[in-house]
């Protein structure tokens, strides 16, 4: 146990396993009082039911419940979009851009309670106590942390539950279906359990909550157009929408076709792998349908470079890197070339697939008078030969010095 005394300790609440039994054992261990802090990220009604009256049952002084929904999209969300930022080619970030938004939150709201320390549920071998604790560092420096799960006697998720069960601290889940689950607007992830070993395959029909298995979906094809200014989605279908409203649309419509549903065995950033199911229904979309207008839009040495910087951007979001100079640089690059991604993305959805039909913008560079197969008067076919004698000019220098070292 540290022998550091708190007074006062402001929590990462969430009203599941690991805050809710965090609570009691804090005010056990520490004598401290607790303030319950719960962020609304677009986890739903659902998720936030009945928080406030449960963390003031189990010892909380007080709760926070804080809506940053609409901050949550707008800042981290399409910034990552517009970035086309994806870790290890499959997972689209919800987790990890959710982190630091909340503990922005978390330090705001420490410093004017007075608090000397924040705590968090996260475990010990995760990417959010990186998350969480970095960004504290990064607003106060010289604020206490305490992370139970790094020290603790409850160190399995079967302790913790017969913890709550001996404090008669009411839980919504059993120990048959604990899956580890983690949900915003973006997302929902799903680990554990059986998951645990890559040879199993998941069983959607019994996890999945944001959609259907393809095999579920409509026998009919959906169309949907995105429309973009600079970027930023704006419209669907022609109607214009706030930035959460149009993700919410998205995630209906995806999740009705069975679209954005990954399995995948990640690199965490301590070092282990690990395996996740996550449903992301409107995100992918979304991201399909910004890089089907980027593929219009940017030139060829811009779209290529932004590609390769995309994967550096995903990695700082996924190791807990928001708030450094790094991300905050490669965000004004990328709004730099997001200028000209305005137009119109139209897309079919069919069970699971999310097919392209058709892309426009006033700031297109397809030039179908250059590009055409047949006859045309603005590129002359015979100038490709010089290009390719230039071109090949290295290869041929090496062919011609092969040969004489051969003779």
């Amino acid at each position: 146990m540290e022998q550091i005394k708190y007074k006062k300790v402001v929590l990462a609440y969430s009203g599941g396993l690991d805050t809710s039994v965090i609570i009691p054992w804090l005010k056990e261990n520490y004598g401290c009082e607790v303030i319950a802090v719960a962020a609304n990220v677009g986890q739903g009604d659902g998720e936030l039911e009945g928080l406030e009256e449960k963390a003031i049952k189990t010892g909380a002084s007080k709760i926070y419940i804080e809506d940053l929904t609409k901050e949550f999209v707008d800042d981290f969300i399409i910034p990552t979009v517009k970035a086309g930022a994806v870790y290890e080619g499959k997972y689209l970030l919800g987790t990890s851009f959710a982190r630091p938004i909340i503990a922005k939150r978390l330090v705001e709201i420490a410093k004017k309670e007075g608090a000397d320390a924040i705590a968090h549920g996260c475990t010990g071998k995760g990417n959010d106590q990186v998350r969480f604790e970095l960004t504290i560092k990064a607003f106060a420096p010289n604020m206490g942390i305490i992370a139970p799960w790094r020290f603790w006697e409850l160190n399995s998720r079967e302790k913790e539950i017969a913890y709550a069960e001996e404090h008669n601290i009411p839980l919504k889940i059993n120990r048959e279906t604990n899956y580890s689950k983690d949900k915003n607007l973006w997302h929902l992830s799903h680990e554990g359990l059986d998951l645990e070993n890559p040879a199993n395959e998941p069983q959607y029909e019994k996890i999945l909550e944001m959609g259907v298995t393809p095999e579920q979906a409509p026998d009919k094809d959906t169309y949907v157009t995105v429309s973009f200014e600079k970027g930023v989605p704006v419209a669907l279908d022609g109607v214009k929408m706030d930035s959460v409203a149009l993700l919410e649309k998205l995630n209906k419509l995806g999740g009705e076709n069975g679209i954005g549903i990954i399995d995948m065995v990640e690199n965490r950033l301590v070092g282990m792998k690990s395996r996740g199911v996550y449903e992301t229904p409107g995100g992918t979309i979304l991201y399909q349908a910004h890089q089907t207008l980027e593929e219009l839009c940017l030139d060829k040495e811009t779209q290529h470079y932004k590609m390769q910087m995309a994967i550096k951007f995903s990695e700082l979001v996924y190791n807990g890197q928001w708030y450094t100079p790094l991300r905050e640089a490669m965000s004004a690059f990328v709004d730099k070339t997001q200028e000209t991604v305005t137009g119109d993305v139209k897309l079919k959805l069919y069970k699971g697939n999310i097919i392209g039909a058709g892309a426009s913008s006033p700031y297109s560079l397809y030039s179908e008078e250059i590009a055409t197969f047949g006859e045309d008067h603005v590129y002359d076919q015979a100038d490709s030969a010089g290009f390719i004698n230039l071109f090949g000019l290295p290869l041929k220098v090496k062919a011609l010095l092969d040969e004489k070292k051969i003779k």
